[in-house]
């Protein structure tokens, strides 16, 4: 990995978060915190230095429903958690991460969650892979924007034993309860954050 890295022209701001600058994050959500780290962890030419990452979380408001529906509003949100938490104190790269559900015309309704990283000049985003919820929480979500993770908590109860630490947003995410922990939800963020990274990656290529 280091060798091809070795190619790259990375933008100041990653290399300054890659050197352990803080990296402030719109949420205080354990596994969005642990999906940033792992994207730039994975970025790193020596993987023994992933400790020296800050990854700050910050409590911002996303400024779209707390179910959002559509590309619009799921980007919409992710961007403006990255803003706000730029905005929140000094830092190298700041990163919002909104999921939310979207309309594949014909072909059903899927969970997308999208990345936004900006440095204050340079923004980009990226998403991550699409699933499927079961209609017996979907529909509802779909219908009144209620919260899925709380109307999956309750399919999933009423199917599956109980299990501490898999509550939504919690663990392995409710991704990770359906890929029976193949893909958690830290990995499932990790995704969309490395696809936003990519124009950081190539400032050459991009600018």
């Amino acid at each position: 990995m280091a060798s091809n890295q070795a190619h790259f022209r990375k933008a100041p701001s990653l290399e300054r978060a890659l050197a352990g600058e803080p990296v402030r994050v719109g949420t205080e959500n354990g596994a969005k915190l642990g999906a940033v780290e792992s994207a730039l962890s994975a970025l790193r030419a020596d993987e023994a230095e992933a400790a020296g990452l800050s990854i700050v979380g910050v409590a911002v408001a996303s400024g779209v429903p707390e179910q959002p529906i559509g590309f619009e509003q799921i980007l919409q949100g992710a961007r403006q958690r990255a803003r706000s938490a730029l905005a929140s104190g000094p830092c190298a790269l700041a990163v919002g991460i909104e999921d939310g559900l979207v309309s594949l015309e014909g072909f059903g309704r899927d969970n997308v969650g999208c990345a936004w990283v900006t440095d204050g000049e340079r923004e980009a985003h990226g998403l991550s892979a699409g699933f499927a919820y079961p209609p017996g929480c979907l529909d509802a979500a779909w219908r009144e924007q209620a919260p899925i993770g709380d109307l999956f908590d309750a399919l999933w109860h009423r199917h599956r034993d109980a299990r501490a630490g898999f509550g939504s947003g919690r663990g392995e995410g409710n991704v990770g309860r359906l890929t029976g922990g193949r893909l958690t939800r830290r990995a499932y963020g990790a995704q969309a954050v490395l696809c936003a990274l990519v124009p950081f990656l190539h400032v050459d290529l991009y600018d």
